[in-house]
């Protein structure tokens, strides 16, 4: 299986889909001929830090998914594109 997220202008994943792998690149190929921006991701987070999910950021500089904000005193820990919250309750979506 493969999966890719396609992000709009502003790096927001707007959709995410699954497809065949049977070779290499299968599910790229397909997903490109689509049309827009497609990046992949992992549904075991072995790449960019996080499964992409709908209204996920995608962070070129870290190569990384992020997922909203849990809250606006969250802090992003750049070590692991999870939020660090003040408050002890952590991102439920990462």
């Amino acid at each position: 299986m493969s999966h890719f997220a396609e992000i709009d202008a502003n790096n927001k994943v707007i959709r995410v889909l699954v497809g065949n792998n049977n070779t290499a690149d299968e599910g790229l190929a397909v997903v490109q001929s689509l049309g827009g921006t497609w990046i992949k991701t992992s549904y075991n987070n072995d790449i960019r830090f996080n499964y992409a999910g709908i209204g996920y950021t995608y962070d070129e500089r870290l190569d990384a998914f992020i997922s909203p904000k849990c809250h606006n005193e969250a802090v992003l820990n750049e070590a692991t594109c999870k939020w660090n919250c003040a408050n002890g309750q952590h991102d439920k979506l990462s």
